[in-house]
């Protein structure tokens, strides 16, 4: 099930308790009706994730669609969950203030943290005991 044009890709799979709504593209006044279509047509769930890892822009537009959407999806006892943004698309929801209304999840970015060597001298500073002012160790 999906919506596509040149502009947007529009994706969702449905599972038992969550529905996946993959968006690609552009949500900006000439594609925000796709987009709109698919979240409200996605079935009723606990949990619909919206994987943004592939838009490269969210209008106004596309900001009052994510809002009404999540009042919708919490108004039938579920939870509109964001995942992956693109950095354009994470600056948009910080500066609207959709970040503290909604959970962001960024699974490429942990993955990628995850997977850098942690230095030595950080490793061996976390096994030691702080040091008192005068120079006692304080035991831990």
């Amino acid at each position: 099930m999906g919506e596509r044009s040149d502009r947007i890709d529009v994706q969702v799979s449905v599972g038992d308790k969550v529905v996946q709504v993959r968006v690609a593209g552009e949500v900006d006044i000439a594609t925000v009706a796709a987009f709109r279509s698919a979240l409200w047509s996605a079935p009723a769930r606990p949990v619909v994730q919206l994987e943004l890892s592939g838009l490269r822009l969210l209008s106004a537009a596309g900001v009052r669609t994510l809002l009404a959407a999540h009042l919708r999806i919490r108004a039938r006892g579920g939870e509109l969950v964001l995942v992956d943004p693109t950095p354009v698309v994470a600056r948009v929801l910080r500066a609207t203030g959709l970040h503290r209304v909604m959970p962001i999840l960024e699974p490429a970015r942990v993955v990628e943290a995850a997977r850098r060597p942690v230095p030595a001298d950080l490793i061996g500073a976390a096994r030691r005991p702080p040091a008192a002012p005068d120079g006692l160790v304080l035991a831990a």
